[in-house]
């Protein structure tokens, strides 16, 4: 789809997923380009910080307190659980955090994050009919997050150069898809772009 130039009006919410300190340069899930898109979700964030809500990705204790195959993936990265890992690493990045509140945070078990109730609750409460998507990682949390989206009706928005990942082939792979099979039902735009329509 071709981004719409319809306007983004207070029905928009930028949603933005998991731009934590775990996934900063040097972290433990480093994902190397979250630096490059930071300028970009916090230029969002600050235009209406009210509108805006922030997701954690937030670890077991320990990988028994997960279902399933989640169990194996917690035992490969115990490093993370919440037993092991620095409880500052699960933060925001600063500059973000700075803004909340007026700007809502949620934390979220999985890769969705409508997986949370209180999103659920917080998007409808807001009549939200659009989602300005951001964040980490392309194709892994924000995906699963607007896959939920796209399920739910929402028009989504994805912010190109605000998204990132740990892996370029995956990145570069997964934004081909937005654009091209999921082309009817996400937007894809730069900052500068959405900024210019969000009103």
């Amino acid at each position: 789809m071709q981004f719409s130039s319809a306007p983004l009006t207070a029905t928009a919410v930028h949603l933005c997923v998991d731009m934590q300190r775990l996934f900063a340069p040097g972290a433990i899930w480093s994902t190397p380009w979250s630096a490059a898109a930071l300028p970009q979700v916090l230029e969002l964030a600050r235009r209406f910080p009210e509108r805006t809500i922030f997701t954690r990705f937030l670890p077991p204790r320990r990988p028994s307190d997960m279902p399933g195959t989640w169990q194996g993936f917690y035992r490969h990265w115990h490093s993370v659980t919440r037993q092991e890992i620095e409880p500052g690493l699960l933060r925001l990045h600063p500059e973000l955090e700075a803004l909340s509140p007026p700007a809502e945070i949620i934390d979220k078990p999985t890769y969705s994050a409508f997986v949370s109730r209180r999103l659920v609750a917080s998007l409808r409460d807001r009549a939200a009919d659009t989602l300005i998507v951001t964040g980490a990682e392309s194709e892994m949390c924000v995906l699963a997050t607007v896959l939920a989206a796209v399920d739910r009706g929402y028009r989504v928005v994805l912010v190109a150069d605000a998204v990132c990942s740990s892996s370029d082939r995956g990145h570069d792979a997964i934004m081909a898809i937005y654009r091209e099979r999921f082309a009817r039902q996400i937007e894809v735009a730069a900052a500068e772009t959405v900024l210019s329509l969000w009103t």
